[in-house]
């Protein structure tokens, strides 16, 4: 039976946690409910990939008392291939599936032509998991992609970015990164972003923008204050009321995130338009809306950053695209060409990615109204 693309988002996502995990004492699988919640997917669709699991032999139930996997065979199934040319690992916040699902698959087809052993591991924007993730990273592998953690607070592992680069492993950073640092990242152009949604709000009569964002995310941050810098070049509204500070944590219980977005909107009546910050912030606030009897592009316009879906045209959404695919062939690049360059620390390796802006349905004309 064919896997369908959510069935795939869970089973690699447990693959990931099983060798993550397999060198540990723990070897029970996260409940079904933790993963329909974390993945946003339904239960039979988590049922359907621990079965294909259990299929090959990786996994097995006890019953009452929860999914385990088999250790010996997680171990023998992830052994290292001695025949690779280089050996990388990919380390990913993983709350934003959709758009790291792209850029694992872009970074494997940029190294598709040659031998490389690529590993995934996931910290769920957890510093903690960061931690083990980069510590299991110090021997054995020849380059780091990383998405870092909670990037916009002070980081209790760059001691651990320190003998990384002590020991001449080079990593490379991408959307999140920290500030205090001068490590190669590859970033989004978000002023660039802010910027086109902005003004599309503002050439069609919206001056009162509210705002969702992410403040422990430095993407989130970098975004907000394009929001803000855009917000004063067109002259409109500027008040802290009209914007709401989420952590990523936030996005990961549905229900409570959507009363903290109708809360917040019902402080701000004379807002006419919407700013959100990802795809999982917008996909609450429609929901919000919907239940609410607001039609989205009628009764309030909306744009979003980072879209990171393929139906944006088909959803009418007024957005930048998210180009994870170009972020992983960018990475990807730059990451073999440091690994190929013994001087590599004294060369500027960094880039800048600039934003893909869709017009769509989204944003009222309300400029007659006024």
């Amino acid at each position: 039976m064919a896997k369908s693309s959510k069935q795939k988002i869970v089973l690699d996502y447990l693959l990931t946690y099983i060798d993550q995990n397999k060198f540990t004492s723990n070897t029970k699988l996260p409940s079904e409910i933790f993963l329909t919640k974390r993945l946003s997917v339904c239960r039979e669709t988590v049922r359907r990939a621990i079965k294909a699991l259990t299929d090959e032999g990786l996994v097995y139930a006890i019953h009452g008392g929860g999914t385990y996997f088999d250790k010996q065979m997680a171990l023998s199934m992830s052994s290292v291939d001695s025949t690779a040319d280089f050996r990388i690992a990919i380390i990913i916040q993983g709350t934003d599936r959709g758009a790291n699902s792209t850029l694992i698959s872009s970074v494997k087809d940029y190294f598709s032509s040659m031998k490389v052993d690529i590993r995934i591991f996931y910290t769920d924007n957890k510093l903690s998991n960061e931690r083990r993730c980069l510590l299991s990273c110090r021997q054995g592998f020849d380059g780091i992609i990383i998405d870092g953690v909670k990037a916009s607070m002070a980081n209790p592992n760059l001691d651990v970015y320190a003998s990384l680069y002590q020991k001449n492993i080079p990593f490379i950073f991408y959307n999140n990164y920290y500030s205090e640092t001068s490590y190669p990242k590859v970033l989004n152009d978000d002023e660039e972003a802010a910027e086109n949604l902005i003004s599309t709000l503002h050439e069609n009569g919206h001056t009162n923008i509210a705002g969702l964002f992410l403040y422990d995310n430095y993407q989130g941050v970098k975004k907000y204050l394009g929001y803000a810098k855009s917000v004063f070049k067109h002259g409109c509204t500027f008040d802290d009321d009209y914007v709401r500070f989420f952590l990523t944590h936030d996005l990961e219980v549905k229900e409570r995130l959507e009363k903290q977005i109708w809360a917040f909107l019902k402080t701000v009546p004379k807002c006419t338009a919407v700013c959100c910050c990802n795809v999982m912030l917008y996909e609450a606030l429609k929901e919000v809306l919907t239940r609410h009897g607001m039609v989205i592009g009628k009764d309030i316009s909306v744009v979003c950053f980072d879209y990171s879906f393929e139906d944006y045209d088909r959803e009418g959404i007024t957005c930048t695209v998210s180009r994870s695919y170009d972020m992983g062939k960018t990475v990807a690049e730059r990451l073999l060409n440091m690994m190929s360059d013994p001087d590599y620390k004294k060369k500027e390796y960094s880039a800048v990615i600039s934003c893909q802006f869709h017009r769509g349905t989204s944003v009222k004309d309300i400029r007659m109204s006024h």
